[in-house]
């Protein structure tokens, strides 16, 4: 089954890929590597997730936050090689979790990006990863994510 079959079968639907907001690209293609900057948890409606893991949003919130990352990475992915099917494998996510000084379940927060990139990509979507927690993140959103892409000629 294709990737964008799978996404279907999981009732998701890709959001137009964002923007950039500020002086960078949203990817960067280079010997058989895709790079994707940071996407932000902001849901295909347009409806931005903020606040703060540990104050205003459980993990399960949290989740669905890096859940919405993914499908906005996944949209890149699509804009930069046209095909999700050209993913060869999901090298590496980088997970910023907006979160109080003593809130400790990042990991768990990111594992809502990384299952949907092993639910799309099946063993190809396992992943290395960090799970980072930080003060701040840009228009308050609760996750940003960026990831790591081999891909396929």
């Amino acid at each position: 089954m294709s990737a964008e079959n799978r996404l279907a079968s999981l009732g998701l639907t890709l959001p137009d890929a964002m923007a950039p907001v500020a002086n960078y690209v949203p990817f960067v293609a280079a010997d058989g590597l895709l790079s994707i900057s940071g996407q932000i948890a902001k849901t295909a409606d347009g409806r931005l997730i903020t606040g703060r893991l540990g104050a205003d949003l459980d993990v399960a919130a949290g989740q669905e936050a890096a859940r919405a990352c993914a499908l906005n990475i996944l949209a890149q992915v699509k804009l930069a090689l046209g095909d999700l099917d050209r993913v060869a494998r999901v090298v590496k996510l980088g997970g910023f979790v907006r979160c109080t000084e003593d809130f400790t379940d990042q990991p768990a927060v990111i594992n809502g990006a990384s299952d949907l990139m092993v639910e799309v990509f099946g063993a190809a979507g396992r992943h290395s990863r960090a799970a980072v927690g930080v003060n701040a993140l840009p228009l308050g959103v609760a996750v940003e994510i960026d990831a790591l892409i081999a891909i396929n000629a």
